[in-house]
């Protein structure tokens, strides 16, 4: 009976999709890349991002096998656009490699896979099929711009996508500044780059005056900002985010 492998999950670079390439040494540690370079199983949000990712790890440490002969599964789909939180998708026939002895990994576009990404189907497959999860250390956007927020890092909700339609999307904004200003809760979202200043415009006309509102873009890029203030304050200020860079948005009190 072959020794089960393990599931790992391998942070990739925040830079997916953004026209400024960081060095990959600087977002991921030393102990991340050796782990990821010496595997060739990989469960993922997309193919050509992963191929990407493994040759710039290659670039600094040799892979378990050429990129050619990696063995690489995509999640399918319909998993990216409905999401994988749920117990809709059964992913335990992708972890095939790990139950024969093969330690695998799990990569996302950026960021950790299975935080505001697709993954939860396949850690909750390793689970069920009694595999070890190893979580490897690198950026995850989200707590990056939490921190850098200064809203309540000790009580803290992520919630996704807003709507895209305007009178829904207002009464969504309201509705996370009242679960914020009544709890504390700071009220974490993000939204596709070239719908950005969308939704920063509706904030804007939504909240109250008072509140406070975060935005931090281009997080480990050179281009990085991060500032937090109040709606009043922010309707005298140009718009933080524009149409291409990725960006997390935070409201509280």
């Amino acid at each position: 009976m072959h020794e089960r492998g393990k599931l790992f999950l391998v942070p990739a670079p925040l830079d997916f999709g953004c026209d400024t390439a960081v060095p990959i040494a600087e977002v991921l540690p030393e102990g991340t890349l050796v782990a990821a370079a010496r595997l060739d199983h990989w469960i993922c949000e997309n193919a050509k991002s992963a191929r990407h990712v493994l040759k710039r790890i290659g670039e600094l440490h040799a892979l378990a096998a050429p990129l050619q002969q990696q063995h690489i599964v995509e999640l399918p789909r319909e998993v990216h656009k409905k999401g994988d939180h749920t117990a809709g998708f059964d992913a335990r026939p992708l972890l095939a490699p790990a139950m024969e002895g093969h330690d695998v990994g799990l990569l996302s576009e950026a960021g950790m896979p299975a935080v505001a990404d697709p993954g939860a189907s396949v850690v909750r497959a390793a689970h069920a099929l009694g595999l070890q999860v190893v979580p490897l250390v690198g950026p995850v956007s989200l707590l990056l711009a939490l921190a850098a927020s200064g809203l309540n890092g000790q009580n803290f909700a992520f919630v996704g996508y807003l709507p895209q339609e305007q009178v829904p999307r207002g009464q969504r904004i309201r509705e996370l500044e009242a679960l914020a200003l009544r709890t504390g809760q700071t009220q974490l979202f993000i939204e596709t780059p070239y719908r950005n200043l969308a939704l920063w415009d509706a904030l804007l006309q939504n909240l109250r005056p008072t509140t406070r509102v975060a935005v931090s873009s281009g997080l480990t890029l050179p281009q990085a900002a991060s500032r937090c203030d109040t709606v009043q304050r922010w309707r005298d200020a140009l718009a933080p985010v524009g149409g291409k860079t990725p960006a997390v948005f935070a409201l509280g009190a």
